[in-house]
């Protein structure tokens, strides 16, 4: 369709969803938005841009569009809840997860890209120390960021490295499944919230009763998830789980504050025991824009970890990690110092993700740093790279050219 054929608004026009979908892998873009009155929407290297080629969609069309693509057990739970989370494949090209909603008494619905290959951590850009935290024969690990930054992908590629390294029973509990693993040296079992089980709640009580050696929680919503999460790794098992806190620090204090006062001691103990590390990355758009870096903030549990956690002195964390460089510990601001002296971002998209500004500025080493920062300008950083954030980001929530996603 070219821009000359474009076909007015109120025209019940249907475009086949997977001819857009193939659009949006040919522009190497991570998500697909189609909402009445505007054409289809894609996000490219983080920014979302209209196809003009396409008539805007109108709310009976974009209905039947996305109807095509639901199973009738599918378009009847949508009805019902007004909300629907799937997944969706293109065959030979790719997975998406979706979401269909309401908006305006009109249907809506969002596409993320999720690749069929899954990258291992250091093709992602993460310092190697995030796969020692998948060697762990038991325990907890946990990833954060915000929406949109790869937690997904990256607990993608640690469940992977078990499955590599080791023989066992890997279980998942996904909202919904996004990367698909093969049974390589483990048996993986992965169920699906709606599909194969109610909640999270009840799979993880159910899940311990199925022999796991390893358990992937998607998403830790609510106090008894993260109860029984905690149970798991206090009982032999290796979990990981995923959360939208933006640093080790308040990770931790989230997970304890979900509990009632009364608890939180004991929660505190169990953690100091379980906890192995917590990986914190966003995705940063590089200074060429042609994709997007990891900035990974990496606290290890270390014996002064742990009686930090007991003792309820988490606010000295940050300073623990700031000196655990020999044990592969490094802040946010250290990972993003180290892009800008690898020129991959600028000095003032690293001032805006930042901790700590003038913090950054001593690790950067530049005196113009804060000055970038207050009058909205940008500078680049020297040619040193750093000694593993190599790795560059195709879209906003994935690792590489095929504008692969996962991140919740």
């Amino acid at each position: 369709m070219t821009m000359s054929t474009v076909a007015p608004p109120d025209e019940d026009i249907q475009v086949p969803v997977p001819e857009l979908l193939g659009r949006l892998l040919d522009l190497n873009g991570s998500d697909l938005h189609l909402t009445a009155g505007t054409p289809p929407t894609v996000r490219i290297h983080g920014e979302l841009e209209r196809l003009e080629d396409y008539p805007p969609l109108n709310p009976r069309s974009l209905q039947g569009m996305i109807y095509a693509i639901l199973p009738q057990k599918m378009r009847e739970r949508f009805e019902q809840e007004l909300e629907l989370d799937m997944s969706y494949s293109l065959p030979g090209r790719a997975r998406f997860r979706v979401n269909v909603f309401m908006q305006r008494d009109a249907v809506g619905a969002v596409f993320r890209v999720i690749p069929f290959d899954i990258k291992n951590i250091v093709d992602l850009g993460l310092p190697p120390v995030a796969a020692d935290l998948a060697r762990f024969p038991r325990g907890f690990v946990v990833v954060t960021g915000p929406t949109g930054s790869g937690k997904s992908t990256t607990l993608a590629a640690m469940v992977d490295v078990v499955n590599t390294e080791r023989s066992g029973h890997i279980m998942t509990v996904e909202d919904p499944i996004e990367f698909l693993h093969k049974h390589k040296r483990c048996v993986v079992n992965q169920r699906e919230i709606g599909a194969d089980t109610h909640s999270f709640a009840s799979a993880l009580k159910h899940v311990l009763r199925q022999d796991p050696d390893v358990i992937l929680v998607g998403e830790m919503r609510d106090l008894e998830t993260i109860s029984t999460a905690i149970t798991a790794a206090e009982t032999g098992h290796l979990v990981f789980a995923t959360l939208h806190t933006q640093d080790a620090p308040q990770t931790i204090d989230r997970i304890i504050d979900v509990f009632p006062p009364h608890q939180q001691q004991q929660v505190r103990v169990q953690l100091s025991t379980t906890l192995q590390g917590v990986v914190t990355q966003q995705l940063i758009p590089t200074v060429d824009g042609q994709g997007r870096v990891a900035a990974a903030e990496i606290m290890i549990a270390t014996p002064g970890i742990r009686n930090l956690v007991r003792e309820g002195k988490v606010h000295q964390i940050y300073s623990a990690m700031q000196a655990g460089g020999r044990y592969g510990m490094q802040t946010m601001d250290m990972s993003l110092a180290s892009h800008v002296k690898a020129g991959r971002i600028s000095q003032q998209m690293a001032f805006e993700r930042c901790h700590d500004p003038e913090e950054l500025q001593r690790l950067v080493g530049s005196s113009s740093g804060l000055s970038a920062f207050s009058s909205g300008g940008s500078s680049l950083g020297g040619d040193d790279a750093s000694s593993w954030a190599t790795g560059s980001f195709g879209t906003s929530d994935g690792y590489g050219s095929s504008g692969s996603t996962g991140g919740m």
